[in-house]
């Protein structure tokens, strides 16, 4: 597929997983259209990115906030930018007990890792459908397949994004769209800052991978059509393991892992 004149547009750019893929979209001549909160590190990463010949559109948007998913949309159409694909990236937890933490924290995440994924996914799936072509990535995680004790939250947002991803998937089977959920496990990102979860044991103990080799498992399964990637063996490994488990076990487990490194 020539990607000579087409734009991928990516929500979470500037940092971690987003922008590790943006990087290997940039380096297949992809043009760009980015999005994130902070306008001056937008500028920075187009910067960075159109020395390497492309085009880059830098868009800032607070996606916590579902007007601004649709004015996305629409700050877009008006460039009469057709986005071939769109990769769904942006995301944060709220680490703590539920019986414990902000529920307006909780209900602004909520509304980031369903709602606006939901209504860019809305919008730009629609002009596929007319063009009969297109690709969507969406970040899961393997957060999506167990129950997450300390971070109740972000786990049931993944489910959500998984099975999301899963049904519009098998809608478009007759097209030529297709949809895939990448699945990452705990990544060395900011995601652990922003949700207060830098005391959690699987923070403090754990080894997490490398952004830049999930951004290629993901970008390799878009590429290829794939319907999901779980990033990693180790990963793999876990949730193989946990489909076999009850899920009291697993969440059980999950609590082991994710609770407070001072209680071990």
């Amino acid at each position: 597929m020539t990607t000579e004149n087409k734009y991928v547009l990516i929500t979470g750019a500037t940092s971690g997983i987003g922008y590790e893929l943006a990087k290997l979209f940039a380096k297949d001549h992809y043009n760009l259209v980015i999005v994130s909160r902070d306008q001056q590190e937008l500028e920075n990463k187009a910067q960075e990115f159109r020395q390497l010949g492309i085009d880059v559109i830098p868009i800032a948007k607070d996606l916590f906030n579902r007007d601004a998913a649709f004015s996305l949309y629409e700050d877009v159409k008006n460039r009469n930018i057709q986005v071939d694909i769109l990769v769904n990236d942006a995301g944060q937890g709220i680490y703590g007990k539920f019986q414990d933490t902000d529920i307006n924290r909780e209900l602004a995440v909520i509304d980031l890792n369903i709602a606006s994924v939901v209504i860019l996914t809305k919008c730009f799936l629609k002009d596929m459908v007319q063009r009969n072509s297109g690709k969507i990535l969406n970040l899961a995680s393997i957060a999506s397949k167990t129950p997450g004790p300390w971070q109740s939250v972000y786990h049931g947002t993944k489910a959500f994004v998984l099975s999301f991803s899963e049904a519009i998937r098998e809608e478009l089977k007759e097209t030529n769209i297709t949809v895939t959920a990448l699945l990452p496990g705990a990544t060395d990102t900011d995601f652990f800052n922003k949700a207060d979860m830098v005391s959690s044991k699987i923070v403090q103990e754990g080894k997490l991978s490398d952004p830049a080799d999930v951004a290629k498992d993901g970008y390799e399964a878009l590429m290829s059509g794939d319907d999901k990637v779980i990033s990693g063996l180790k990963n793999k490994v876990q949730i193989g393991m946990s489909n076999m488990m009850p899920d009291s076990v697993v969440a059980h487990q999950m609590n082991e892992q994710q609770k407070p490194a001072s209680q071990s």
